[in-house]
């Protein structure tokens, strides 16, 4: 024979648990006259076959079949007038809670108004309040067949992702993750403003969602750097493509004349070809660069010294687009002494 249950309470609610069913296990015969104990922030909802019946709020409530008009009837249909009546009764917390948390399960990608296409993660909390415990109750347990805290945050995070995506891509069509406070904020209410719908119709008030984090994967944080370095140095992606060749090649250990032969002339040709990316980035911007003569039909490997010699303007230029690059870590400091020595060799008899 089940128990008849003589008093209906929740007195052992964690900060964190939006609903407790009792009995926990499922129906239980539930005695007229029986007390129901309803503490602060809580709303008792009685439930059966599917449907949330009658709730209660605030206080100490006897059962009987004048404060209860919706299980009078119910109570005559299913017991032919006799008592106890079989039932389920599920105590629901109204406080806020504050600290629920969202993430994207994997890499999402979005456009972004900057770099193009990006991929990222997104992470943060929200915070909401049962805002109708009947429909809360009703659309939860009755349609989602959902009884613990645990499903019910699982749930409701899902309704969350089930937007984050759509609302990302929307909002970067106009930011770019370069300004990540400002992005951070922009995405805050727009997904508030598109969950919010969702969470009513299950009776919760969503009241407020913060992103806390937005996380790039490797190849969209390159992205990121190489823009941030083109900012820095003033020049456009293609000087600055130019610029990251030339040190590949000077630090090419494989060989070549920048790479190995550390001549005069490798260090002249060097010298000029930082002086084109980086002086038209830095000293005149979007300048054309100066037409360079024609290459004969069997280039040789340069000379150290000999025809087509560079004034003295033009070398100090090289020295100080190789000081720029050192202090910028695009070549190494032993690759800067050598060709610092070589051109201050070729300084002392270049022609003014």
């Amino acid at each position: 024979m089940a128990r008849i249950i003589d008093v209906i309470e929740w007195p052992d609610q964690s900060p964190n648990e939006i609903v407790q069913r009792v009995p926990a296990e499922g129906p239980g015969d539930i005695r007229l006259g029986a007390q129901v104990i309803v503490r602060g922030a809580q709303v008792a909802v009685f439930y059966r076959d599917g449907k949330a019946l009658d709730s209660f709020r605030e206080g100490r409530h006897t059962l009987t079949t004048e404060n209860l008009p919706v299980l009078s009837g119910l109570i005559g249909l299913v017991t032919n007038n006799r008592t106890p009546f079989p039932a389920e009764v599920y105590f629901v917390t109204t406080k806020d809670f504050v600290d629920m948390k969202w993430g994207t399960p994997g890499e999402i990608s979005v456009p972004d108004s900057v770099l193009g296409m990006v991929q990222l993660h997104a992470f943060g909390t929200y915070s909401m309040a049962i805002s109708d415990p009947l429909r809360f109750v009703n659309q939860i347990v009755g349609v989602q067949g959902i009884y613990t805290t645990g499903q019910i945050n699982d749930y409701l995070r899902s309704i969350m992702l089930s937007q984050i995506a759509s609302v990302l891509g929307t909002v970067m069509q106009t930011r770019s993750i370069l300004n990540m406070a400002m992005l951070q904020s922009d995405l805050g209410p727009a997904i508030q403003a598109k969950t919010a719908p969702e969470f009513d119709a299950i009776g919760i008030q969503l009241k407020k969602v913060y992103v806390v984090q937005i996380q790039p994967n490797e190849e969209t944080q390159k992205a990121i750097s190489q823009r941030s370095a083109m900012g820095a140095l003033g020049v456009n992606y293609m000087q600055y493509q130019a610029a990251q060749a030339m040190r590949d090649a000077a630090q090419n250990p494989s060989g070549g004349a920048a790479g190995t032969g550390l001549g005069l002339g490798a260090g002249i040709g060097l010298g000029q070809m930082m002086g084109n990316v980086m002086g038209a980035g830095m000293n005149q911007p979007q300048q054309p660069a100066q037409p360079q003569p024609a290459p004969t039909p069997a280039p040789q490997p340069a000379a150290p010294a000999g025809g087509g010699a560079q004034t003295k303007a033009q070398i100090q230029q090289a020295l100080s687009n190789l000081d720029i690059r050192l202090a910028n870590g695009e070549i190494s400091e032993t690759l800067y002494n050598k060709l610092q020595a070589n051109l201050s060799k070729l300084l002392e008899t270049a022609p003014d």
